[in-house]
């Protein structure tokens, strides 16, 4: 537990020091056993956590130990480790480039990039849901499987991996990218990867990331920020 315990720490550190969270905000749950969780507690700043402040729990969210409250966010969390049983950590962000796309009604340009092909792969965005709620974790649900990223409209992202460091690549990676296609749209154009490339890199995934493939379209019940009139 305290090793994973200081590398959730550590993640949280990091993620703030890039700015992808900010004060409370954001949490991070990691998979200890089959039915035990480890995730970040509720209320207090992030970049401050020390192991002992971890909060272990089980996949109904009972508290096994810990001193503090667990995120608000861990319904969220286990609704994805119940279904995904390949994914061993989780992270919540609120990434500012990548969250301000859904805000401002804009679709996530996936495509365009090698690494995010390779490494992050096609990114829904899921409908707002309000934070901390049933509701945003299940609406979250038809998207879990055959995606490793999520954008949740208007409020910010979710990452998920078999360790804590792909789950960290990738949320970083989303960012990064988010940035790029930004500054492409601003120069007046984002040139999109061939249909033949991005199955190519799709082929170099590891299998557990080719449920489904990238170019077959939406997943059920796929939702396109609203547009202004």
């Amino acid at each position: 537990m305290s090793d994973a315990a200081g590398r959730m720490a550590e993640c949280c550190r990091r993620l703030a020091d890039l700015g992808l969270i900010a004060g409370a905000a954001g949490n991070i749950s990691v998979r200890l056993a089959e039915d035990r969780v480890l995730v970040t507690p509720s209320g207090l700043i992030k970049a401050d956590l020390g192991s002992e402040d971890m909060v272990e729990v089980d996949l109904t969210g009972e508290v096994i130990r810990g001193q503090h409250p667990p995120s608000g966010e861990l319904g969220l969390h286990l609704q994805i480790l119940r279904s995904r049983g390949d994914v061993t950590a989780v992270i919540h962000a609120h990434p500012p480039v990548a969250t301000g796309m859904s805000v401002a009604g804009q679709e996530f340009d996936w495509d365009v990039l090698p690494e995010m092909v390779f490494l992050v792969g096609r990114v829904p965005v899921v409908p707002y849901g309000a934070p901390g709620t049933r509701e945003l974790a299940e609406l979250i649900d038809p998207f879990i499987e055959g995606h490793d990223t999520l954008i949740l409209a208007n409020h910010g992202a979710v990452s998920m991996g078999a360790s804590l460091d792909e789950a960290q690549i990738r949320m970083e990676t989303l960012e990064h990218s988010a940035k790029i296609v930004f500054t492409a749209r601003l120069l007046g154009r984002v040139s999109h990867l061939s249909r033949d490339e991005v199955r190519r890199l799709e082929g170099l995934r590891p299998n557990r990331d080719r449920s489904r493939g990238l170019l077959d379209g939406p997943a059920p019940g796929h939702y396109k920020p609203p547009k202004e009139s």
